[in-house]
């Protein structure tokens, strides 16, 4: 090639115009913290629905949401400073929150019950992830990530499974307000504005597009819909950790629900570990995704032991990362932070609380859009030889294939292979590593971190 054809050449645009070990000014973190606080949809979402589905009172409602704040918060910082060293964002994951309600309701187990069989599976589960060079279980896993084929159909696949929160929350339901016009239209209002600061508001006001997204939202809709900050008022200040506030228990086929399901959540985390590492040319080794995995499983036993839901990787706040360019680990440490406060404080806790369900979805819609693409991206450049093709199909066909069993069917079966069929990343992930083991090209070994 020539230099003048060199010079003519697309240049591929960086990901990050802040890499992901440089710093910045005190004013950004507290914008880029909230931003990704505010973009965590599960995380006013879950505690509220799991508190009405077993009818709790609201102290206790609040109690919920100040622990999925806490730990969601103090995971986050320890991926951010301590292990893993990235800038991941921990929030509550829809599969133990799944679990949780499913094994809750059952007659004979009940919350108790469940968590205490939660708790014990993620034991086992860290001690599985413990990063010993050499030993580590979860490392095993890893060195598959290593090639964009397993982290680009991983990618997707749980993509596919978080979708229902985005744009089903944004039309919203029947019986609640706003259903279905009010809540398109602040959604949309939120989503515009979002995309506009995001491709032409420069460095400064591309960095606050999503919270400048969220205010504009919560405006459109409060003016249809009055918002009472009554709640607020009548809110305790602290919340006091307690533990296993709904009771102890064990059950071993309740345990192995919870490892079904915490087992595939350290593996997608790790394939989202790949992403936003190739985002920042970072390089991460099988061991490296295995300390971020640990102390994910860590952070399972804490959030079994104060009553909540344990945590995974939020494609959201990854997206947040691309569409800031804003890829520093200290950002991401700093809204580990502001949950920890939050969490602390149940006032401030429910003034969060009061930003309307189908603002968030619709602002998780694009992101959530942002990252999927992303998979598609890094399974672009793949050679897809007739090998490449029956792993990623049957993969992606079992993992979406699962999410449309028909429920009469789905009652018929046993009570895990229930929860498995509706965790795509469970079924698709697990088919596409071992169609990989079986058929793929073997990755390459990783030198020792």
């Amino acid at each position: 090639m020539t230099s003048i054809e060199q010079s003519a050449a697309p240049v591929a645009e960086k990901p990050f115009d802040v890499g992901i070990n440089e710093k910045l000014p005190f004013g950004q973190y507290l914008i880029l913290a909230f931003q990704n606080v505010f973009g965590m949809t599960g995380m006013f979402v879950f505690p509220g629905l799991f508190g009405r589905a077993f009818h709790l009172p609201n102290e206790q409602i609040a109690y919920l949401y100040g622990m999925v704040f806490l730990v969601s918060g103090l995971i986050t910082v320890f991926q951010g400073v301590g292990f893993l060293r990235l800038p991941i964002v921990q929030g509550p994951y829809v599969g133990t929150f799944i679990g949780l309600l499913v094994l809750g309701h059952i007659p004979g187990i009940g919350l108790g019950v469940a968590f205490g069989s939660f708790f014990v599976a993620s034991v086992i589960w860290a001690l599985l992830a413990i990063p010993i060079r050499g030993l580590s279980f979860v490392a095993l896993f890893g060195r598959f990530f290593q090639t964009p084929l397993i982290s680009g159909v991983m990618v997707v696949l749980l993509m596919m499974q978080i979708a229902v929160v985005s744009l089903p929350n944004w039309i919203g339901h029947p019986h609640t307000p706003g259903f279905p016009t009010i809540n398109l239209i602040a959604g949309f209002a939120a989503v515009v504005i979002f995309i506009l600061m995001t491709l032409w508001g420069g460095v400064w006001f591309r960095r606050a597009a999503i919270l400048a997204g969220i205010v504009v939202g919560t405006i459109a809709y409060a003016g249809f819909i009055p918002i009472s900050f009554q709640p607020v008022g009548t809110a305790p200040w602290l919340v006091v950790p307690r533990i296993f506030p709904f009771g102890f228990g064990v059950r071993l086929d309740a345990v192995i629900v919870f490892l079904v399901v915490l087992i595939p959540s350290s593996i997608s985390s790790m394939a989202l570990y790949q992403v936003v590492a190739d985002w920042g040319e970072e390089k991460i080794t099988p061991i490296r995704m295995s300390e971020g995995c640990f102390t994910a499983a860590l952070g399972a036993i804490l959030a079994a032991v104060v009553g909540t839901f344990s945590t995974t990787v939020y494609p959201d706040n990854m997206g947040m990362l691309r569409s800031t360019r804003v890829g520093s680990r200290y950002g991401t440490v700093a809204a580990g932070i502001l949950l920890v406060v939050l969490g602390s404080c149940v006032k401030f806790d429910m003034l969060l609380v009061l930003v309307p369900t189908v603002v968030l979805a619709g602002i998780a819609t694009v992101l959530f859009g942002i990252v999927m693409v992303h998979g598609v991206h890094l399974l672009a450049g793949i050679k897809w030889t007739d090998r490449n093709l029956i792993i990623a199909g049957t993969a992606l066909m079992v993992g979406l294939g699962g999410l449309f069993v028909e429920p009469e069917t789905a009652k018929l079966l046993p009570l895990t292979v229930q929860l498995i069929l509706k965790q795509s990343a469970v079924t698709g992930g697990v088919t596409l590593l071992v169609l990989y083991a079986l058929l793929g090209d073997k990755p390459k070994k990783q030198p020792a971190a």
